[in-house]
């Protein structure tokens, strides 16, 4: 499966039409600034990402969906799985993500295409595990990631950036859909 919808959202591999929106998206330093560096990205390097993206869906079988909204068909942002390189304590595993748009910001799109995400992990793909990374001053997503039903398990330091990380993680023993 690597479509999914839930009541207001529609997440799906990603379309030709969709590099310019999420271009957009990118380029707003308030939404990268949770992401990475914080630097904002260009056309180009968002074209390289999406393509990333779906070579991690050819390859593991799951990667980031887009997000759309079912109303009006606009492109919300991006949301799905990935398997870190760092920090160490989650290095290899697979752990959840998203980004959305600022004008989607406070909605609750995040915390219902997280939760679909998270059981698609679970019990579609599954998954025994699922962890998540964020900046410890990132409160808004690690209230997501409280609705989730996941835990914060340890620190970490992310060594390219100097920002301090909070490690979430959830078993499929601890999740209830």
């Amino acid at each position: 499966m690597s479509e999914i919808r839930t009541p207001r959202l529609l997440l799906r591999r990603w379309l030709d039409d969709d590099l310019v929106p999420l271009s957009e998206i990118h380029a707003d330093p308030e939404v990268m600034r949770w992401v990475g560096d914080g630097t904002p990205r260009s056309l180009e390097e968002t074209a390289e990402d999406i393509e990333a993206w779906e070579e991690e869906w050819d390859e593991e079988g799951f990667g980031i969906f887009a997000v759309e909204l079912l109303g009006s068909g606009e492109l919300a942002g991006a949301v799905g799985l990935y398997v870190p390189d760092s920090p160490p304590d989650v290095a290899g595993q697979v752990a959840i993500a998203w980004r959305l748009g600022r004008p989607f910001w406070g909605q609750g799109y995040a915390s219902e295409a997280a939760q679909a995400t998270l059981e698609f992990a679970l019990q579609d793909r599954g998954l025994d595990r699922v962890v998540a990374v964020c900046r410890t001053s990132d409160t808004a997503s690690a209230n997501v990631l409280d609705k989730l039903g996941m835990r914060a398990e340890s620190t970490a330091r992310d060594a390219e950036t100097g920002h301090d990380l909070r490690v979430y993680g959830i078993d499929l023993t601890e999740y209830q859909a």
